[in-house]
């Protein structure tokens, strides 16, 4: 099988990382093309690679195209490869908000695979939802989702709305976590302690955290009632952020990222 992936940007170059790795890709390397000189040179540093700046170039040796560029050069790249392209090719979408159809019209084939990737794919821990047209076999479904889970695990729903809706809680999520892990850096720092200090009291919270999660199959309210005894010091902090409505918060920032998704689907 021979894989092409168009953009060499983050998630680009993650995905090839990972598929690079997998025994579906065969002997051959995988394929990856980028406009920008710059980085068509430092991907040509990876020997995993076979390195392509122009997609007429090599779109037709592909079976499986992964398109990972930004959703407002999706148009640019449908118009170079449209001609090109084989009603027997498979694309897979790394693109926010370009829904299955825009796709398929823009490529002119009709077996389109929607994902949203998040970016701990960096390091193998990403979770990637996906959706494909009818068109798409269950073998070959299953083969790209074999190609999906090289960077981590990977979630089959219903239609592309709950695409739209992964993004809001999947792909957008790591800076909601960043952005909670920063707000406690800081705090800390206000408390005295020192960034290195404050750092592994902060990483190393969040990451016993998800361990205990998934070490039992216990509710995340439970896990919270262990930790916060009535009248102690996290019922404390708890109780404050009730009042501040930060779950309230983080809900709405999911469904605002959702939305912009739909947006940018449609082409705002």
């Amino acid at each position: 099988m021979r894989i092409l992936v168009i953009g060499g940007g983050n998630m680009g170059f993650t995905y090839a990382e990972g598929m690079s790795k997998s025994e579906l890709s065969g002997h051959h390397k995988i394929m990856i093309c980028d406009a920008m000189p710059q980085r068509v040179a430092e991907l040509k540093e990876y020997p995993e690679f076979e390195v392509y700046s122009e997609v007429e170039e090599c779109i037709t040796q592909a079976d499986v195209v992964f398109l990972a560029v930004k959703p407002f050069h999706a148009e640019e790249v449908f118009e170079k490869i449209k001609p090109l392209v084989s009603p027997d090719q498979i694309f897979v979408s790394l693109m926010a908000g370009v829904n299955i159809f825009t796709i398929q019209k823009g490529t002119g084939s009709q077996k389109v695979v929607r994902t949203m990737p998040n970016l701990p794919a960096k390091v193998g821990l990403g979770v990637t939802s996906y959706v494909a047209a009818r068109e798409v076999s269950r073998i070959e479904l299953l083969t790209i989702r074999s190609l999906l889970d090289t960077t981590g695990e990977s979630i089959h729903v219903d239609n592309e709305q709950q695409i739209d809706y992964s993004t809001g809680i999947s792909g957008s999520g790591p800076a909601y976590v960043f952005y909670f892990m920063n707000s406690m850096l800081e705090a800390a720092i206000q408390m005295g302690f020192s960034e290195h200090d404050a750092k592994v009291l902060v990483r190393g919270t969040f990451r016993g955290a998800v361990e205990l999660f998934d070490r039992e199959n216990t509710s995340l309210h439970t896990w919270m009632d262990r930790v916060a005894s009535k009248g102690g010091t996290t019922r404390a902090a708890l109780d404050s952020m009730e009042a501040s409505k930060v779950k309230d918060a983080i809900k709405e920032a999911a469904f605002a990222a959702f939305h912009r998704a739909v947006e940018l689907g449609l082409g705002k």
